[in-house]
This record gives structure tokens, C-alpha cells and sequence, in this order.
């Protein structure tokens, strides 16, 4: 059930949002050089990888410099990327993934693979699940570009302090799921968007 729901609802979103798409596509290519899609290795379900996509709000390969992303003072932001990423539009390609079936609507955001080797075999279970476009983990951190740039050593304060909390909260997910609430999970993102 959980499958069809993420096959016809990213579908319908991928429709409904094309023009939006097409809007953000345009704008990114007049700010910056480079693709209008960045497309980042992560490891879903199963332990497996598979490429992310979203909107390029960074200049080109500055995932060289480091994986973590400190807020609107990381100098890699474009000034097109600083807006796509507050509002979270740099997330909307990620239905393309829903609809390929690398994701769901709902779920632990996936990682890369570098934090992933790091996980603990308590905390792989939230890879028996496809990893999701939203999840109360990443509700309860929204900000958390600001959190990371108020820290010293913002990789450091990432592994030690965000991490465990979020996959704490994702492996409560992974525990509980059900379609009612992956709905309010929805509705919550939606709300704390808007």
C-alpha cells in the first residue's frame, strides 16, 4: 500500500510541480555554471547506494570541500542556492527518486556512505526501510544548517551530537510506521514550510 501511495503521489506531484521545476531550472542556470541537478551518492535500503537528486544549490564539486553545510555563511551557496535551500526546494527532484522506488514520501533521510560506516548494528536498521523525502528527524531539524554553524567543529558536532539523535528518532519510525502516520508526517513538513 505504502509503494502505490509513493508511485501515484510522486507521480502527481512531478506533474503538478513541472512548471515550478521549470522556473527553478532556469534561475539556477542563470545564477551559477553548472547543472541544473546535482546528483550526490547515498545509501538507501538494504545498505545499498543509489544517486540523489536534487536541485544544485551549491557551485560545482564543492562536496570536495566537505560534506556538512553550514548555513548561509558556507561561501558554496549560490545566491539562487541560499533561497532554493531555505524553502527547501532543493528536495522537490527527490519525487523522481520516490517514483523509481529509491525512496519514499516518508521515511530516514538517507546518508552518505561515509556517516553511514559509522552507524552502530542498532542504528543500520534504519536502512530496512527506503529512506524518505521527509521524516520527524528531519522536522525536529530543520535548522540544522544553523546549528552546525554555530559549532566549532561543525563535522564533529554533526557525528557526536545530530546524528545519534536523528537515527534515534528515524529507528522510532522504523518501528511504528504505518500509512496514517507517514501522512501526518507529510502534513507536518508542510506545515513547518509554510
Amino acid at each position: 500500500m505504502k509503494r502505490l501511495f509513493d508511485i501515484v503521489a510522486s507521480g502527481l506531484g512531478l506533474i503538478c510541480l513541472s512548471p515550478l521545476f521549470a522556473v527553478l531550472a532556469v534561475w539556477i542556470k542563470a545564477d551559477s555554471k553548472g547543472p541544473v541537478f546535482y546528483r550526490q551518492v547515498r545509501v538507501g535500503k538494504g545498505n545499498r547506494d543509489f544517486r540523489l537528486f536534487k536541485f544544485r544549490s551549491m557551485r560545482p564539486d564543492s562536496d570536495r570541500l566537505g560534506l556538512i553545510t553550514v548555513g548561509g555563511r558556507d561561501p558554496r551557496v549560490t545566491r539562487s542556492g541560499y533561497y532554493i535551500r531555505k524553502y527547501k526546494l532543493d528536495e522537490l527532484p527527490q519525487l523522481i527518486n520516490v517514483f523509481k522506488g529509491d525512496m519514499s514520501l516518508v521515511g530516514p533521510r538517507p546518508e552518505v556512505r561515509k556517516y553511514v560506516d559509522m552507524y552502530t548494528p542498532e542504528q543500520l536498521r534504519v536502512l530496512d526501510v527506503r529512506p524518505g523525502i521527509t521524516s520527524l528527524a528531519s522536522i525536529r531539524y530543520r535548522n540544522e544548517n544553523d546549528i552546525l554553524a554555530a559549532a566549532d567543529d561543525p563535522d564533529r558536532a554533526y557525528v557526536e551530537q545530530v546524528m545519534p539523535d536523528k537515527l534515534a528518532i528515524d529507528l522510532e519510525y522504523v518501528a511504528n510506521a504505518s500509512l496514517a502516520s507517514d501522512l501526518r508526517l507529510i502534513f507536518s513538513t508542510l506545515k513547518a514550510i509554510f
